[in-house]
C-alpha cells in the first residue's frame, strides 16, 4: 500500500504547491546552514591539523635561563646556563628519540646585491628528523661538518626566493654577514607556524660553526635552546620531569634554588589550538542547528493546518474502510516527502555555498560525507518527529465527527 500513498502524498502537495515549497523553506535553510558550518569548522581543524605537522611531533624545548647585569634581567635563552653536553646526557633518557641543542639569532644574509634579515639557527642533523623536515633539493649537513665547523648552510625556501630569485642556490656561496657559506641544500616548504611565524624564513647551518663563527659565545658549548623529541605523546611529561631532574643535578642546583632553565611543551600548546577548532566547530554546528528545529516546527504547523482542512476527507476514508494506522501512515508519509525534498535541497544547497565560498575567499573548506549524511538524517529525523503529531491527530478523529465537519 506504500506505493498508491506516496501517490497520495504527491497530490496533496501538487495540489498546494506553494505552501509545500514555503514548509520546505525551513528545512532548506536549516540544512544549508548545518553543511556549511560542519564544511568551515572542519576546514579550519584540517588547516590546524596541518600546522601542528609542519612542527614535528612529541616535542618538547628547554631554553637556556636570564642573565643579569646591574638589576637589568635578559629574557630566557638569554644566559649560558645550557651546554651541549646536557643535551647529550637528555639523549640517554628512556624515550627520547632525537633531541638537537641549538643556538639561533637574526643575522643579515647577502648573495650579490641582495640581502636579507632572517633566523639563522646553528643546530645538529637532528634537527630536521625531530622537525620532520626533509630536503627538497641539495643535502643536509652531517655529524663531522658539525665536528668540523663547515661553513655550510641549508637555507628556507623564503630566503632562497628573496637571495637567489630564480636560480638553483645549491652550490652558490651566500654570506651571513661577512662569513662566507656554501649553499648545499634547501628545505621543503612548511608554511607558517601557529602563531603566523614563516617557517620557511630560516637559515640551517653547523651549531659549531655558529658558536664560533656567526654569534660566539660566552662559555665553550654553551647553546640557547635544547629541543627534545619524545617517542610517545603520552610518556611525554614523565620525560619531561626525568629531564628537569636530570639538568637540576648536573647544574648541581640546591632544592630551594629555582631552575636556571625554562621547558615549553610545544604539543601541549598545538593540542590545545585544535581542541579551541574543534568546540568552535561544534558551536557552530550547534547554532546551524537552531534553524532545523524551526523548520520542524513549520513542518508541524503546516501538516496541522492541512489535517484541519482535509477533515472531511479523512471522515470518508475512515468511513470506506481505512484504518488509523492507514490514516497516520498517509500524512506521516507527507510529513516526510516534505522533509527529505527540503533536505536534499538544502544539503546540495550548502555544499554549492561552501564550494563556492573557497574558490572566492580561499578559506579551507572540508565537506565529508559522514558530515553530509549527519545533517540529511538528523533534518530528516526532526522532519518526522514534528509530522508524527499531526499524523497521529488526524488519525485519532471519530469518523462520525469528521463527515459533520464543514
Amino acid at each position: 500500500m506504500i506505493r498508491p500513498m506516496l501517490g497520495e502524498a504527491w497530490s496533496a502537495m501538487n495540489a498546494n504547491r506553494l505552501r509545500a515549497m514555503l514548509t520546505m523553506l525551513g528545512m532548506v535553510i536549516g540544512v544549508g546552514a548545518v553543511v556549511i558550518m560542519l564544511a568551515i569548522g572542519q576546514g579550519a581543524q584540517y588547516a590546524i591539523q596541518q600546522t601542528i605537522s609542519t612542527m614535528g611531533s612529541n616535542l618538547f624545548i628547554v631554553l637556556s635561563g636570564f642573565s643579569s647585569s646591574g638589576g637589568v634581567r635578559s629574557g630566557s635563552g638569554g644566559g649560558p646556563t645550557l651546554t651541549v653536553a646536557d643535551g647529550e646526557a637528555i639523549a640517554e633518557l628512556s624515550g627520547v628519540i632525537n633531541v638537537a641543542p641549538t643556538h639561533q639569532g637574526s643575522r643579515q644574509v647577502i648573495y650579490g646585491a641582495q640581502n636579507w634579515s632572517t633566523q639563522v639557527i646553528g643546530t645538529t642533523p637532528a634537527y630536521l628528523d625531530a622537525r620532520a623536515w626533509s630536503i627538497a633539493s641539495g643535502s643536509s649537513f652531517s655529524e663531522s661538518d658539525v665536528r668540523s665547523a663547515t661553513r655550510v648552510v641549508v637555507i628556507g625556501k623564503t630566503v632562497a626566493e628573496n637571495l637567489f630569485g630564480e636560480e638553483d642556490p645549491v652550490g652558490k656561496t651566500m654570506r651571513i654577514q661577512q662569513s662566507p657559506f656554501v649553499v648545499i641544500g634547501v628545505l621543503v616548504p612548511k608554511g607558517q607556524s601557529l602563531d603566523g611565524r614563516d617557517q620557511d624564513d630560516t637559515v640551517l647551518i653547523p651549531l659549531t660553526t655558529a658558536q664560533r663563527k656567526v654569534f660566539g659565545t660566552p662559555f665553550v658549548g654553551s647553546v640557547r635552546m635544547i629541543m627534545v623529541q619524545t617517542a610517545q605523546a603520552e610518556n611525554m611529561g614523565a620525560v619531561m620531569d626525568e629531564a628537569s631532574a636530570l639538568l637540576r643535578q648536573r647544574h648541581r642546583l640546591r632544592e630551594d634554588t629555582p631552575d636556571d632553565f625554562f621547558m615549553r611543551n610545544l604539543s601541549a600548546a598545538a593540542e590545545s589550538e585544535a581542541a579551541t577548532t574543534r568546540t568552535m566547530s561544534l558551536l557552530l554546528g550547534a547554532i546551524a542547528s537552531i534553524s532545523l528545529i524551526v523548520g520542524g516546527i513549520g513542518i508541524m504547523n503546516i501538516m496541522l493546518v492541512s489535517v484541519t482542512e482535509r477533515t472531511r476527507e479523512i471522515g470518508i476514508r475512515m468511513a470506506i474502510g481505512a484504518r488509523q494506522r492507514d490514516i497516520l501512515l498517509q500524512f506521516l508519509l507527507e510529513a516526510v516527502m516534505i522533509s527529505f525534498a527540503g533536505c536534499l535541497t538544502g544539503l546540495l544547497l550548502g555544499i554549492a555555498v561552501a564550494l563556492t565560498v573557497n574558490a572566492l575567499t580561499g578559506m579551507v573548506v572540508v565537506i565529508s560525507g559522514s558530515s553530509a549524511l549527519l545533517a540529511f538524517a538528523v533534518a530528516a529525523g526532526v522532519g518526522i518527529f514534528f509530522g508524527w503529531y499531526p499524523a497521529q491527530k488526524a488519525a485519532r478523529l471519530d469518523p462520525i465527527e469528521a463527515l459533520r465537519y464543514q
